[in-house]
């Protein structure tokens, strides 16, 4: 790996308490499995403020538990302008936080904006669906979406973070 390189990723979902948390965990997980904690950095943050300096939603925080992860640590915040400039890769959880973004995205930029489901085409789907008033069970399917999503956008960076053959 090319260790002068370093990929910023910020995950973005409406309030930064659920879904974006959720993949924050996740992907900081499989970066450290990776053995790439020195060239990636994630975070995430909400477009809206409601929930700015809260921890995670507690049954998002129960899903990940139970598949060992602890995201306590974490803390709500809202994206900010800097963001666009700081992290190479935000995306967004569903099409109303891509437009969210777009709109306050600077046009140099938005080519760094994607729905994170992109990186899980097989599952089929734009978008990750909201538990916030859901059941339990819709954590469940949220994080094996992420999970998924999370794994492929890994795929994508390691591949960039590999040196150029000659």
């Amino acid at each position: 790996m090319n260790s002068g390189k370093r990929v910023r990723v910020l995950f973005v979902c409406m309030g930064n308490i659920c879904r974006s948390p959720t993949a924050h965990a996740i992907f900081r997980k499989l970066v450290a499995e990776a053995r790439l904690e020195r060239q990636v950095e994630v975070d995430s943050a909400g477009t809206h403020a409601y929930h700015v300096g809260n921890p995670p939603d507690p049954r998002a925080q129960e899903t990940a538990r139970g598949r060992g992860l602890d995201m306590s640590g974490l803390l709500a915040r809202q994206v900010c302008r800097e963001d666009f400039e700081r992290f190479d890769y935000i995306l967004a959880m569903d099409e109303d936080n891509y437009y969210s973004l777009s709109l306050i995205c600077p046009h140099k930029h938005q080519q760094k904006l994607h729905l994170l489901m992109e990186y899980a085409s097989h599952w089929g789907e734009r978008e990750v669906p909201d538990p916030y008033y859901g059941g339990d069970r819709g954590f469940e399917r949220v994080f094996d979406m992420v999970e998924a999503a999370c794994r492929g956008l890994l795929e994508d960076i390691q591949k960039q973070l590999q040196p150029a053959r000659a």
